[in-house]
């Protein structure tokens, strides 16, 4: 299937669908608040952080490039709803996106990683070793690397999505860089907006009719009913990428949510990562490579399937996971089956 043969909705008829309002689920967060991070690192940088769910498994999802807390949704849902009394999940917008603070600063995936960590502290996550699960995609996982890096002995588990440890050989810095820069060029928003869900999805998925799980407000625990609908039940779109497009315009039309200067802070952050072979073998000793996974699928556009490759063959995690023709964004393209992965690998850490 191609470009050409599929007929994608307009900006306008995705903003008129009765969906639209349903976009992001009304999942009330256990815990929430604005964490004061970075004091003394060019900070205070406020973060924004939701806790869902009570139970005693810890997981944090970290997401990538220009992505919000609530791009973790599915994963929020299965985890800190459908599961609230086994897990307890933290999703965060990292600084620069959301509802964080968008400082004009030389942002680096070790100083994000630091404000994580901060906020694991402040809930008391890090009271006791081998107590988290972290899972990180694209950007998401160059941060998660580093928390690794700085405290191995925290983590129950390390789930890399692709994502890199450094832009070498395959897709440099330079190419990057220049690709990421059409999120800001410009186009008209559907041009742009349809030439980032090529980058991350298979177009014949992007097609599909939306089979996105959904909440039910009248049984998921702590679930507000959909705006908009008489019934208060969530909408499903006509296709997988009229979702991901709602998603989209949502962000740009929140004023302040999504901004050029954060943007280009974060993307700079994702250029200057590098974990060194030394530095990877050190994280693969000190968290244990029985407790990592690496995960990439063969047509990922954004992170090319060399840095995945290569970091399974320096770490050689007990658990690497290739999948034919998944691209960059599992915790959407493939929501049910990336969670029930994730669920089994932290219960096979959990016993370590």
């Amino acid at each position: 299937m191609t470009g050409s043969t599929v007929k994608f909705p307009t900006a306008e008829e995705t903003l008129e669908h009765p969906a639209y309002q349903t976009t992001v689920w009304g999942l009330e967060p256990h815990q929430h608040g604005l964490f004061p991070a970075a004091k003394g690192r060019g900070g205070p940088i406020n973060i924004a952080w939701e806790v869902h769910g009570s139970g005693p498994t810890k997981i944090v999802f970290i997401m990538g490039l220009a992505g919000a807390a609530f791009a973790w949704q599915c994963q929020t849902l299965y985890f800190g709803h459908d599961k609230g009394d086994e897990y307890s999940v933290l999703v965060l917008d990292n600084r620069g996106i959301g509802g964080s603070d968008k400082p004009l600063l030389r942002y680096s995936t070790s100083e994000m990683a630091l404000d994580i960590i901060e906020i694991l502290d402040h809930l008391g996550w890090t009271k006791e070793d081998r107590q988290v699960h972290v899972a990180g995609i694209s950007l998401g996982g160059m941060i998660a690397q580093e928390i690794a890096y700085k405290i191995p002995e925290k983590l129950s588990s390390l789930n890399l999505l692709c994502t890199t440890a450094e832009f070498k050989n395959a897709t440099n810095y330079g190419d990057y860089f220049r690709e990421r820069l059409f999120f800001l060029v410009p186009t008209s928003e559907e041009d742009n907006i349809l030439g980032t869900a090529r980058k991350c999805f298979p177009e014949e998925w992007l097609a599909l009719p939306d089979e996105s799980p959904l909440p039910d407000p009248s049984t998921t625990p702590k679930c507000k009913p959909a705006p908009g609908t008489e019934d208060g039940k969530y909408l499903r779109f006509d296709s997988n990428y009229q979702r991901f497009m709602a998603q989209s315009l949502l962000k740009r039309r929140v004023p302040g949510f999504f901004t050029r200067q954060g943007f280009i802070c974060q993307l700079m952050a994702a250029g200057w990562h590098r974990k060194s072979e030394e530095q990877l073998r050190q994280i693969a000793d000190t968290v244990g490579r029985d407790r990592i996974m690496v995960l990439h699928g063969t047509i990922d556009k954004m992170v090319s399937p060399p840095n995945g490759e290569r970091l399974v063959k320096i770490i050689e995690p007990t658990k690497s996971v290739v999948v034919e023709g998944m691209g960059h964004a599992p915790p959407l393209e493939r929501a049910q089956w990336l969670n029930e992965l994730l669920e089994e690998r932290i219960r096979e850490c959990e016993k370590l």
